[in-house]
């Protein structure tokens, strides 16, 4: 399984490559060469129109036993994570210690470890699983089998297998979580709106986008949402809510998380989220969609099988489950905004959508019908091509300086905001690193491999696969092999499909008065309104029950400290134009 693109970004527009920063250790494999004229080279290196490189033999004579005629092409670099030492783009040497430590075997190592219940130094394991993950198992499970599978079979099926083989007590899925997520980033964007921080707001939850801008995009951070991601929410309410609820310590609870990216290893590893008091972090390991793949087929554990009440919703489930929001597979985090905007609006409003390019970068645009006055504009960003376009539209549209090159330390340009109807700059952009969104993350299961005959990359950009280093299967000798690389469209699509499948869809503009309807998405916010009471504790208990009141000062601060974070500017001592190649 490959990383994700975000550990190895580069200063081009091409995310899927090294650093220029990249100082990988070269091994001279050729065997020495007879020289025939003191000081005189025995080769030169030829590009062909591909871009390919050759080796050839300055007299004529092959550099290379086994080579065919007088040239040889030369391989592309591999790039491991034990070789990423420091640079502006790829990640350091530490946080590739801290990727090695989040893995499915210290998952097991800390299970065999752990002493039984009742006894001293038990921890409570507790696993909670996203919802691209369970629709990448579904997905590829029902395409190897024929028979659809919806998102509450795999997860009463990983439920199984995490309680009964490998010893979880409690396992959920993080949609509550996203639901408190998504409520608190709204609440955030209004108190923006109101001048409270800085506009255009840009999404949070997607860690790749997160280390990018701290590495080489620092004057984005002011813009950057300072909700907490889904998965740390969760870690929120499992160490400090679901413990209090227990009577135990956020150390005596093991959490994992099951993510289809490899960047929220990072995202969990940050020292913001981690408790000092206890010495423990809100998420204790993460590991991949096919990483717990991995481990079911292990422990000889057959997905396919059923499991009794597996069809059957959880009415007595401790938080709602598989909480569905409309709009994207990666959150709906724009739509959650235009939704509330909508609801708090007195007259009609058009909803309007513009695809920039691809149906990764679309625009949003929300007027009022009677008057035609925008009320506002967001985007939709996936991909790193699309992200670098964005940056720079913010950047100048908000009139801050965006760095270029190597950590952004080259000469900028400052640019006026544009004025007018049509003009008018973002309010919100949700961003994400991957093309496709989070059901094409780099930790999800990987398509069968007719992948091996797509021409394009996930961007629409012609690709060579071979020539780029990617190792595809030979067709016939494996049809359930999976293919090396990273998806393809048609599988984010079909990723997208069981995603949406199956699932409770709350109404597109939910108002306060639906509220006393009882649907999952009503229980939703009655119980987040009470997850804040029970750790925020409020002077005033006679609020009205809702996430967006207003509490006392010091219960707002405690609000904010388990709810929000904070970014920093990683400054790199690596310059590029400094690298001897």
């Amino acid at each position: 399984m490959a990383f994700s693109g975000a550990l190895t970004l580069t200063d081009l527009n091409d995310f899927l490559t090294p650093s220029q920063a990249c100082i990988k250790p070269v091994e001279q494999v050729n065997e020495p060469q007879e020289i025939i004229e003191p000081g005189a080279a025995t080769t030169e290196i030829v590009i062909d129109s591909r871009g390919s490189y050759y080796e050839v033999s300055a007299n004529g004579v092959s550099t290379n036993a086994s080579s065919k005629g007088t040239e040889r092409k030369l391989q592309q670099a591999q790039i491991s994570l034990n070789d990423c030492l420091a640079c502006s783009g790829c990640i350091t040497s530490a946080e590739s210690v801290l990727i090695t430590l989040q893995s499915h075997t210290e998952v097991l190592n800390f299970l065999d470890s752990n002493p039984p219940i009742s006894t001293p130094g038990h921890k409570i394991a507790v696993l909670s699983i996203a919802p691209q993950s369970l629709a990448s198992l579904a997905a590829s499970l029902s395409s190897s089998s024929g028979s659809p599978v919806s998102l509450r079979q795999i997860l009463r099926r990983v439920r199984a297998f995490s309680t009964r083989i490998l010893g979880f007590e409690h396992v959920y899925d993080i949609t509550f979580a996203r639901h408190i997520a998504l409520l608190e980033h709204t609440q955030e964007f209004f108190e923006r709106k109101n001048g409270n921080g800085k506009l255009p707001m840009l999404a949070s939850a997607c860690p790749g986008w997160i280390c990018y801008a701290e590495k080489a995009h620092s004057e984005m951070l002011p813009f950057i949402a300072r909700t907490k991601s889904p998965q740390q929410v969760m870690g929120t309410l499992v160490k400090s809510w679901f413990g209090n609820r227990w009577g135990v310590q956020p150390d005596q609870i093991y959490h994992v998380s099951v993510m289809p990216c490899y960047d929220k290893k990072l995202e969990a590893s940050r020292q913001d989220f981690y408790n000092d008091l206890y010495s423990t972090r809100d998420v204790d390991c993460v590991i991949t969609t096919g990483e717990l793949e991995l481990m079911m087929r292990d422990k000889g554990w057959d997905l396919s099988q059923t499991v009794e009440n597996e069809g059957i919703p959880d009415v007595d489930a401790e938080i709602p489950e598989l909480l569905s929001h409309p709009g994207t597979s990666s959150g709906s985090y724009l739509h959650s905004l235009i939704n509330s905007i909508t609801a708090s609006h007195t007259s009609p409003v058009d909803l309007t959508i513009k695809s920039i390019r691809t149906s990764d970068y679309e625009e949003f645009i929300l007027r009022a019908r009677d008057t035609g006055e925008v009320l506002f504009k967001g985007a939709k960003c996936y991909g790193f091509r699309n992200l670098q376009n964005v940056v720079r539209k913010v950047g100048r549209e908000a009139g801050v300086q965006v760095g270029r090159g190597a950590a952004g330390r080259l000469v900028g340009m400052r640019a006026k905001k544009r004025g007018g109807e049509d003009e008018k700059g973002y309010d919100y952009v949700e961003v994400m690193a991957c093309p496709g969104g989070c059901v094409n993350g780099g930790g999800q299961l990987k398509p069968i491999a007719q992948a091996a005959g797509q021409k394009e990359d996930e961007e629409g950009f012609t690709r060579t696969w071979e020539e780029s280093g990617v190792q595809m299967p030979v067709s016939g000798e494996d049809s359930a092999m999976q293919g090396a690389k990273w998806g393809n469209r048609e599988w984010t699509k079909e990723v997208e499909r069981v995603y949406w499948h199956d699932l409770p869809t709350p109404p597109p503009s939910p108002g306060r008065h639906d509220r006393d309807l009882e649907t999952p998405f009503v229980c939703g916010d009655r119980l987040a309104a009470q997850v804040k009471m029970d750790l925020c504790h409020p002077t005033d208990g006679s609020l009205d029950g809702s996430w967006d009141s207003i509490m006392d000062e010091e219960a707002e601060t405690r609000r904010r400290e388990l709810f929000r974070t904070q970014y920093r500017a990683v400054e790199s001592e690596v310059v590029g134009l400094a690298v001897k190649w």
